[in-house]
């Protein structure tokens, strides 16, 4: 198979599955297989949320939590569909990703699964794991993931299932497994020994099969089909341009030397924090101006590379810094979109669509207007584009939490976005000789809002606070948009819209209610707030606020200081502060 894999034309893949760093692969001879049956009872608070389960690792690690989970999936699932099918499972390395695997390889052997295809070191970042799913036209797969959240026996834990065309499962499934969470009674496992995840190859138990893949080879296949490689190994070994990217002990450092230094030739130096830890060496995988302080550190400072980036625990979101400049998310979608035809081999046919979701600032809409393409705007969460882009209606899409993507895969990537930006820098300067001054990040980024005006846009976490306050404060904004009438006036706005977002699916007609309360003002300002899901416990108070600016000569402000007036009345609005008792958030972004 090696020599199989070394002869396809791709060379990212070639680079990284040379001999010297992998294990040869082998297949174990078929060993019997029975099931065993083991009683087991409901546990309370298995619900899954925007993006699967999370909980503290250690209440995933205890009893039987993870396996009633598990179980309840199975469970959930057509039995007929399940049986014989194949299956793949990956995580971003946290503590108990090892011991987890074992227990899903168990299960899915009891549960009639066919073959399931595990990552080396049971890794595999999301956007790669949805992309193995739908290269081995998997039925579904298993990603063991907190994405951004903290690592360690301490710290969060999370699972969650994606379908077959590597989005992640809608919330009639999910709704479908908690229910069965709640009336759980056994669960069903093979009896097979535990599977050697470090060595790539095959073991085979009567009609059930784990094959240990290398987790990057799908993934890096598909980057050579997406983008001009050459083009940006021409501009990223440029003697005259630095870059940084900022792994944060997290799952990319297996992924970004072997693109970003191996094969398109940025100096060993380029790529930090690269090595996968199970506790983040201590930190909080969010690339953000505040747990990317390293990062921001070295591009604020002096003699800054030109280019810097950060992605998060799992390798779905990212960061985007210039030298001494800072790309909102908001701006990073709505730049990659308005360049993406040109610079990226995989829309040169065209764009089929835009989206953001609701809380993303409409930069990208304006993008979208301007060029033609249709733009949708959906609740949080990267399911609600899955369906978009399986009905061929949307290729690049994005989130203001740091999560972009396209329709490569049915996630947000990390690094499809590094990679889409090098893309963008590489073409803005084909024809700047080296020597001569670069077209950089800032540059690229102020010309974008000459052309398409500036939304000023900021987001403040309230990180922890007790659910009890949080439901207090939403309750007391959903008693004002009740009372609310277009017209109304806070401070010197008026008010168009005041709304709890809801969302039907053009698609297949579902609907998604309560994702969040709006206040809409006439001239396109508005503030929002809404509960996060993505954490394992306690609640996070997410406020976004935003304001259009088409004057290039106010364009250049300082976002905080553009806001203040609105953020002022958001939060007088909201008694956010007499309700927690917060008087400042955790993180600004």
């Amino acid at each position: 198979q090696l020599l199989m894999l070394a002869s396809s034309t791709s060379s990212l893949r070639v680079q990284k599955l040379r001999p010297s760093k992998f294990s040869r692969f082998v297949t174990k001879a078929a060993v019997t297989m029975e099931v065993k049956t083991v009683k087991t009872e409901p546990i309370e608070g298995q619900k899954t949320g925007t993006s699967g389960l999370r909980k503290k690792a250690a209440v995933f690690s205890e009893g039987n939590y993870l396996a009633n989970w598990v179980q309840s999936l199975f469970d959930a699932l057509p039995a007929e569909e399940v049986k014989g099918s194949t299956m793949v499972l990956g995580g971003d390395g946290r503590w108990f990703n090892k011991e987890a695997a074992q227990i899903i390889l168990k299960l899915a052997a009891g549960n009639g699964v066919g073959k399931m295809i595990v990552g080396k070191s049971a890794f595999l970042c999301t956007p790669a794991a949805s992309a193995v799913i739908r290269a081995q036209k998997a039925y579904g797969g298993f990603i063991m993931s907190a994405s951004h959240n903290p690592g360690g026996p301490t710290e969060d834990f999370g699972i969650k299932f994606n379908y077959s065309s590597g989005e992640p499962a809608p919330e009639k499934i999910t709704d479908k497994i908690y229910e069965c969470t709640m009336n759980i009674s056994e669960l069903k496992f093979g009896d097979i020994p535990d599977i050697d995840l470090e060595s790539i190859g095959s073991s085979k138990f009567n009609d059930f099969e784990v094959e240990v893949v290398d987790p990057t080879a799908d993934y890096f296949a598909l980057f050579n089909e997406v983008f001009d490689m050459d083009l940006i190994k021409g501009f990223v070994s440029r003697s005259d341009f630095k870059m940084k990217f900022d792994a944060m002990h997290a799952i990319t450092g297996a992924y970004a030397g072997p693109i970003l230094c191996d094969t398109l030739g940025a100096p060993a130096d380029s790529v930090a924090n690269n090595v996968p830890l199970e506790d983040f060496g201590g930190g909080h995988p969010d690339p953000n101006l505040t747990y990317a302080k390293e990062l921001v550190d070295i591009m604020y400072g002096e003699d800054a590379p030109d280019f810097g980036a950060a992605s998060d625990g799992d390798g779905d979101r990212n960061m985007i810094l210039g030298k001494g400049f800072f790309v909102t998310p908001n701006d990073s979608l709505a730049i990659i979109a308005a360049n993406a035809q040109a610079c990226i081999p995989w829309f040169k046919d065209g764009i089929k669509g835009l989206a953001r979701s609701m809380p993303t600032a409409a930069a990208v809409d304006r993008v979208a207007a301007k060029l033609g393409y249709e733009c949708f705007e959906t609740p949080t969460g990267w399911k609600f584009f899955g369906n978009l882009m399986d009905a061929d209606k949307l290729s690049i899409c994005g989130e203001e939490s740091f999560g972009t993507g396209s329709d490569h895969v049915r996630e947000k990537d990390g690094l499809w976005a590094v990679l889409a930006w090098l893309s963008i820098l590489a073409y803005k300067n084909k024809d700047t000789k080296e020597g001569e001054s670069l077209v950089g990040v800032q540059q690229i980024v102020e010309a974008h809002w000459a052309e398409y005006g500036r939304n000023f846009f900021t987001r403040y976490d309230y990180e922890g606070c007790t659910t009890e306050d949080a439901n207090k404060m939403v309750a007391h904004l959903r008693s004002l948009i009740e009372e609310a009438k277009p017209g109304d006036k806070y401070g010197d706005y008026t008010l168009a819209v005041a709304d709890d977002f809801s969302y039907t699916d053009p698609i297949d007609g579902s609907v998604a209610t309560k994702q969040g309360i709006r206040f809409i003002f006439d001239d396109g300002s508005r503030f929002i707030f809404r509960l996060s899901g993505t954490g394992s416990s306690g609640a996070t108070i997410r406020m976004y606020i935003e304001q259009f600016e088409a004057d290039p000569a106010k364009q250049l402000a300082d976002a905080q200081d553009a806001l203040a007036p609105l953020i002022k009345i958001a939060l007088e609005t909201s008694k956010l502060q007499e309700f927690t008792q917060r008087e400042s958030p955790t993180v600004i972004t």
